[in-house]
């Protein structure tokens, strides 16, 4: 279906129509998840992960009204600079909005499933999705919502945990989404490697994954599915470490009165200083490992009949 507001860039147009690897990325990391000039170096290096595998990066965001699949580096570098005082942060509500009034808009792990969906992309990278916010489990984010509405397969270390993780689960199971460990029994804390918590289903293999998303297909079931890949080992943060610092920082939130959508920056903030900048080393080698797990399985999907 044609979308005069959806450009998709030569590069991830030319991928999709030779039935090529394309890999969909976020845009938030560059303008709301990382400082300058870290936020630019990931989002490049999640491409360059992305492109080893043989596959094709298709980072996404709104400039100026218009929905882009795949930007140029100096795009990602004008987004970078903006930062968040620039840019609105688009889940599926604020897409209309953005692109109605020509805004810039960094897509998040919601906006980006729509986005990627509307383009035939079938894969999509990231850190951590969005969950339920840990003591205020009336706050649940879009992520989860859409994760049960858009057949889109999501490659993540986790829900950031930040967040309550059981009752993130829970959500998950009632919006009907299947949660994958790739190699991994228990699903992946974000910062650690493990959260105790079961998945669905253990895989080994980029074609494991792919098959379960034909079956999806096959079955004419339009939710998503949701891989969870541990953080590498070397970089990950052990598990009571990454506890007590966001115990702490999720206390100094609720002292302060922060909610909704201002209490994930904040929190990522806090843990960030009380892990002397562990957290965001685990989060950016999540993020590249991530691209890179993607790409293999966007390339065992691509040959599979």
């Amino acid at each position: 279906m044609a979308n005069s507001h959806l450009v998709i860039s030569d590069e991830v147009g030319a991928a999709l129509l030779a039935g090529s690897p394309v890999v969909a990325l976020e845009s938030t990391l560059i303008t709301h998840g990382f400082p300058f000039p870290a936020n630019i170096e990931t989002a490049t290096a999640m491409e360059d992960a992305i492109r080893a595998e043989g596959a094709v990066p298709a980072t996404i965001a709104v400039i100026n009204g218009q929905i882009r699949v795949g930007l140029s580096r100096d795009e990602i570098e004008m987004l970078g600079g903006l930062g968040s005082a620039g840019v609105r942060k688009c889940s599926r509500r604020d897409l209309p909005i953005v692109v109605g009034l020509k805004q810039h808009g960094a897509t998040t792990v919601a906006g980006t499933m729509i986005v990627a969906h509307m383009a035939g992309i079938s894969v999509f990278a990231t850190g951590g999705i969005g969950g339920v916010h840990r003591g205020h489990p009336q706050d649940i984010s879009a992520d989860l919502i859409e994760l049960g509405r858009t057949p889109i397969t999501v490659v993540c270390a986790g829900a950031k945990s930040i967040l309550d993780l059981p009752l993130t689960l829970e959500v998950l199971e009632t919006q009907g989404v299947p949660v994958i460990g790739y190699g991994t029994e228990t699903l992946p804390a974000f910062y650690s490697r493990s959260s105790g918590l079961p998945v669905d289903q253990r895989v080994d293999t980029p074609e494991d994954v792919a098959r379960i998303a034909r079956a999806r297909d096959a079955l004419r079931l339009a939710h998503g599915i949701l891989v969870t890949v541990p953080v590498p080992e070397a970089d990950a943060l052990p598990e009571d470490v990454a506890e007590a610092a966001i115990a702490e920082a999720t206390r100094q939130a609720d002292a302060l009165g922060i909610h909704g959508k201002d209490v994930t920056p904040f929190v990522l903030g806090n843990v960030l200083e009380l892990t002397e900048g562990r957290s965001q080393q685990a989060n950016i080698a999540a993020l590249v490992n991530n691209a890179r797990t993607g790409a293999q399985i966007a390339a065992a999907l691509a040959i599979l009949p």
